[in-house]
């Protein structure tokens, strides 16, 4: 029996019980071990002001390490660059919608001065870029609970990743789709790590679920913002797409405030995803990110 350890948030527990699935179509059966982190307890701060990167994923990581659980399955998104020594990403199966979506009203449909929603810096300094006139808001709490205050009136709209709507069954929720273009998603948004030590029966296993592609685009994003140094403290998007064989590569670098902004794009082979995302964060430092991610830090 394998030991899975989750979070237990809705969208949490829906990921680690598709994972499960999955195992279990394999032959391999599994159980959930619902795991509280320092990001659940606390609920109200911003969290690039708390930390951001690990809050979701250090307490799990220390029962993986214990041998408490067998594997853990995170958003890719909140798992840091750097894993502790002794575990790995043993898969990244195939990814959702990596967009960002906005739930209340368009932005196109907005006032000025209309109150928005977002607990990423990332989201937050691109829609100042988009619309300077709106007024953007800190919102923290799990996907029902931030719909929940938008629902309430706290927001007129609240932008979060496609993909937790998706999964949690609520596409219709959403009113607009904000394409890589427009707002350049979180690095490895949409994706799942599954996270295990670096051997044993947990590691073997799920290899297997593994989508290859999908490694491809995350490596390159994780690459990328490894190389930049950047956390939550700086405004960083990255999207990776395969197309005709080749990954190619986009990335944005914005000061919190949105004064400043480098973006750039980059190609190369799939099976030289990490190169690209080097290659990539190189770029974009010698264009100026170095002074945006220095003055920010």
């Amino acid at each position: 029996m394998l030991m899975i350890g989750s979070r237990g948030s809705a969208l949490a527990l829906w990921q680690a019980n598709w994972v499960k699935d999955q195992l279990a179509g394999l032959g391999f059966a599994s159980r959930l071990e619902i795991i509280r982190t320092t990001g659940d307890k606390i609920t109200q701060a911003p969290l690039a002001r708390i930390g951001g990167k690990g809050l979701f994923t250090k307490e799990i990581e220390e029962a993986l390490l214990a041998g408490a659980i067998d594997l853990a399955v995170h958003s890719l998104k909140d798992l840091p660059t750097a894993l502790p020594a002794g575990l790995t990403l043993a898969a990244v199966p195939e990814r959702a919608d990596p967009r960002d979506a906005v739930a209340g009203r368009a932005l196109s449909d907005l006032p000025a001065g209309a109150r928005v929603g977002t607990s990423s810096l990332r989201r937050a300094a691109q829609l100042r870029r988009l619309r300077p006139d709106l007024v953007v808001e800190s919102i923290r709490g799990n996907v029902d609970t931030r719909l929940r205050k938008l629902d309430e009136g706290q927001y007129d709209a609240i932008l979060l990743a496609a993909a937790g709507l998706l999964r949690l069954g609520w596409e219709a929720r959403i009113v607009e789709w904000l394409p890589p273009e427009v707002m350049c998603p979180a690095v490895g948004q949409g994706a799942l790590a599954i996270e295990t030590r670096e051997s044993g029966r947990g590691f073997e296993v799920c290899q297997a679920l593994n989508h290859a592609a999908t490694r491809a685009c995350v490596d390159a994003e994780r690459t990328l913002l490894a190389s930049l140094g950047g956390g939550c403290q700086v405004p960083i998007g990255a999207h990776a797409a395969i197309r005709g064989g080749q990954l190619h590569l986009r990335a944005v670098v914005i000061a919190p405030d949105a004064t400043q902004l480098v973006e750039g794009e980059r190609q190369g082979p799939a099976d030289a995803a990490e190169e690209t995302g080097r290659g990539l964060a190189a770029e974009l430092l010698a264009a100026g990110a170095g002074a945006i991610l220095a003055a920010a830090g």
